[in-house]
């Protein structure tokens, strides 16, 4: 977010600022990792060692990736890729609300982390059965657990991170 008062002073929030470019990261990097690795074009191979790395160490089953470019597929499986589809869906939706409707759970202190905390769960339960023998893996199955995963961090998450500020006389009022 950028604010400019009367002066053109300009303030940058920082925050903001930094979780956007984290969260374009992800977006990004996962599907454009494979293309990158199977292309000889100045430092594409290299860059995409470096998500692979990434993805290697954040992803609990990156081989489960979709092959877009074969043989090189995606960093993430695709549960990864929904609970960082459900981030960007909540940005995008904060971006035109700024945190001003009551499902922006942040606003409900300990009850709103409860909750987002028992959703969150989604993830890793899912991930649990599967493990467990309860289902094998399939794209379609774990996209949705991802997903609800990816909801509730941006619905309790956004506000906190992108907390706009108004502007009263030159000075920065939280």
């Amino acid at each position: 977010m950028i604010i400019v008062t009367s002066k053109e002073k300009l303030h940058i929030a920082w925050v903001s600022l930094i979780a956007d470019f984290l969260l374009l990261g992800m977006v990004v990097g996962p599907p454009i990792a494979p293309f990158m690795a199977g292309s000889n074009f100045f430092l594409f191979p290299q860059i995409a060692d470096i998500i692979y790395f990434l993805g290697d160490h954040i992803c609990p089953q990156p081989n489960m990736g979709l092959e877009l470019a074969p043989p090189f597929a995606m960093i993430v499986c695709m549960r990864c890729y929904g609970t960082v589809s459900g981030l960007l869906i909540t940005r995008l939706i904060y971006t035109i609300n700024s945190g001003r409707e009551f499902y922006w759970l942040s606003q409900y202190g300990l009850n709103g982390a409860a909750l987002a905390t028992v959703l969150m769960m989604a993830y890793p339960w899912e991930l649990a059965a599967e493990v467990f023998g309860l289902w094998s893996y399939n794209n379609y199955l774990v996209i949705p657990f991802g997903l609800i995963t990816g909801l509730a961090w941006g619905l309790f998450a956004m506000p906190i991170l992108h907390h706009q500020t108004k502007l009263t006389n030159e000075k920065i009022i939280p």
